[in-house]
């Protein structure tokens, strides 16, 4: 299963019907910041050395949009303390429209909580580093995130209560 990014361009095999639509297919149609939000409670003063303590927290949603389409919002969370103060707090929740037609479920559920995460990432670390840039603070880059290892550390998570209930 790959993403395949639609051009809308007409082909001749590009009319309905007109192509093998029997595989799975998973479609980028869309990428677009939804919302975000910066908050820095004494701007970009701080006490003593530059040292902050960074949390990073990651949600992935789904929204139906139709039959086959479907919204996913990756939520990107980047909170900034030194010495127990608040430096910044910064939000971002990147969107995409993707098409996805025949996936099982599996397919689905990897689709939503790997591939597509995957996807709109670099436009949400993109997002965060400008915000706190603007902010007036030091550049900030967030560290590449492995989707994958989390979605698979997810699924292990599920089938061990299951096997610890029987």
């Amino acid at each position: 299963m790959g993403i395949q990014s639609s051009d809308g361009g007409a082909s001749a095999s590009s009319a309905p019907g007109g192509e093998d639509q029997s595989g799975p297919q998973l479609a980028l149609q869309a990428v677009y910041l939804k919302d975000c939000s910066y908050e820095a409670p004494n701007g970009p003063r701080v006490d003593g050395a530059w040292n902050p303590q960074i949390n990073l927290d990651l949600h992935t949603s789904v929204n139906p949009l139709g039959a086959d389409l479907k919204e996913i919002v990756l939520t990107v969370t980047v909170s900034a303390k030194q010495s127990d103060v608040t430096l910044f707090l910064v939000e971002v929740k990147q969107a995409g429209a993707f098409l996805m037609r025949n996936m099982s479920d599996d397919e689905t559920r990897r689709a939503v909580g790997s591939v597509c995460p995957n996807v709109l990432f670099p436009y949400a670390r993109a997002a965060v580093s400008q915000l706190i840039a603007q902010g007036g603070f030091p550049q900030f880059l967030l560290p590449p995130v492995n989707f994958d290892a989390l979605y698979a550390r997810s699924l292990a998570e599920q089938q061990q209560p299951a096997a610890t209930k029987n």
